[in-house]
Order: structure tokens, then sequence, then C-alpha cells
């Protein structure tokens, strides 16, 4: 744990409340956090529904363009002799 907070206070996420052992949020590290949440929630959920064949059936250019990358990358395992 130790680590864990000093690494957060070093990028400036949390502060140290003098003479205790606690810690508090500094307002880079709120906006942070809602910056990540909230990219989770519109950008990284609905994106990976898209490419998760039991989640979707549609046929969006997200899918195909994923998996065009995995066709690729089967190609070039089985050119080069790699197991995929």
């Amino acid at each position: 744990m130790t680590y864990d907070l000093r690494r957060l206070r070093l990028h400036g996420l949390i502060q140290r409340v003098p003479r205790t052992h606690r810690y508090r949020v500094t307002d880079f590290g709120l906006r942070a956090a809602l910056f990540c949440t909230r990219a989770y929630t519109r950008l990284l959920r609905p994106g990976l529904a898209t490419i998760v064949p039991q989640a979707s059936t549609t046929n969006t250019a997200l899918r195909r363009s994923f998996d065009q990358l995995e066709r690729a990358m089967d190609q070039w395992c089985a050119r080069t002799g790699l197991a995929a």
C-alpha cells in the first residue's frame, strides 16, 4: 500500500494531510478519475461490445476493422511459424 500511495502522491493525484496518516484527493486527481470513468463508460464499453462476438452480431465498421486485424495477425503468425 505504501508503494501505491507514494506513486499516486508523486503523480499529483493525492496529497498527504499534514501530521496524519490520511490523504486527500487533489483537484487534478478528481478530474483524472472522472475522465477515466467517463471514457470507460462512453468509449470502451460500447466499443468492446461491438467486437465481442457473444455480445454483438451487428456488422459495424469497428467490428469489420477488428476482424480484418485479427485475420492479418493470423496470416502473419502462420507465415513466420509462430504459435497463435
